[in-house]
């Protein structure tokens, strides 16, 4: 019973006076057992295929880089944009129009201005990518110094009717340069570029007339750009006409120092690019630059400049002269200038 009492007593959890050094050594048995397993355990699951690959939390993912322009911009031009001191501003000037008029003979023409910082490629931004934002216009810009101008130059600018009120908005105090050509000339030019990239297309008198020589097709863009009035009445809705400098491009061709230095007045600049800039390259039948931008060699426009063009009947072109010829006499009593197409 003695006994009995005694396990009675180490089992109750009260190490009584009458417990000896051995119950002292029993007692953490059970502790040491289980450690024992789990060291085990341990060791039979290091062996390779053992054991079931351990969950693993996934270490964080780097950073990404930031995003270039085109990225930021999904469909939006990629257009190289000029780096150097400076900062990017908005234009001062754009070149709004019109295609096949001279536009980029004139923007190449300007470039030679050390005071004009000008971006080279069209950004369409005032009619095809409006919705990225004024933020990500300015980012295309070059930089430009104090007293500097900065411009860019997109042709269908002229014939876009939401763009007068966007660019209003951006500034209304932008000068706005539009380079004219006689109509029935233009519209050629423009059918010889796409005849160049769209071979087997309807012929010229084809596409300007409906029903063979019917009435005289303002549909087709070719045809519709060259009625300068219709376009010029829109853009006066926002901007006075003090604001607009409207270019020859006849004379562009003939008298490139007299134009050019009539944009730079224009422009509040001085006359830099004058007649020692310029030849005229004969096989072309265009003014070349006697040493363009950033080389010591003479450079013309490309290929596309100058191109020949497709011969039009001429009673064709005479029934083309006619229909311009009220929306001609508007346009030289809006702009104060006769321009001698008719």
């Amino acid at each position: 019973m003695a006994g009995s009492g005694g396990l009675g007593g180490g089992a109750g959890g009260g190490q009584g006076a009458g417990a000896g050094p051995g119950a002292a050594l029993r007692a953490p048995r059970a502790p040491l057992l289980l450690a024992a397993l789990v060291l085990g355990a341990y060791c039979l699951c290091a062996l390779p295929g053992r054991c079931p690959p351990a969950a693993r939390v996934p270490a964080p993912a780097p950073a990404p880089a930031e995003p270039s322009r085109a990225v930021r911009n999904p469909g939006a031009p990629v257009l190289p944009v000029a780096s150097g001191s400076g900062r990017r501003r908005f234009p001062q000037a754009l070149i709004v129009g019109v295609k096949k008029g001279g536009t980029r003979a004139l923007l190449e023409f300007l470039r030679l201005h050390p005071d004009v910082r000008a971006l080279g490629s069209e950004p369409h931004f005032f009619d095809r990518w409006y919705e990225r934002g004024l933020a990500w216009y300015r980012s295309l810009m070059p930089r430009t110094l104090d007293g500097q101008i900065t411009m860019e130059k997109t042709p269908s600018y002229f014939v876009t009717r939401e763009a007068p009120h966007r660019i209003h908005g951006m500034s209304p105090d932008t000068k706005l340069i539009v380079v004219v050509r006689n109509p029935v000339t233009r519209a050629i030019s423009d059918y010889a570029q796409t005849l160049s990239k769209t071979p087997g297309l309807p012929s010229f008198h084809a596409l300007a007339f409906r029903h063979g020589l019917g009435p005289v097709d303002t549909d087709w863009s070719a045809v519709r750009i060259g009625l300068y009035a219709q376009h010029l009445d829109n853009w006066l809705r926002y901007f006075p006409l003090s604001h607009f400098l409207f270019v020859s491009g006849e004379r562009l061709v003939s008298d490139p120092a007299g134009e050019v230095g009539r944009v730079q007045d224009f422009l509040g600049l001085k006359r830099v690019v004058t007649d020692k800039h310029f030849y005229f390259n004969a096989t072309k039948g265009f003014p070349c630059l006697k040493k363009a931008q950033g080389s010591s060699h003479p450079r013309c426009l490309g290929k596309s400049k100058g191109r020949p063009h497709p011969r039009v009947p001429e009673a064709v072109v005479q029934r083309l002269q006619e229909f311009y010829r009220p929306f001609n006499r508007k346009f030289y009593q809006m702009t104060g200038q006769d321009f001698g197409w008719d």
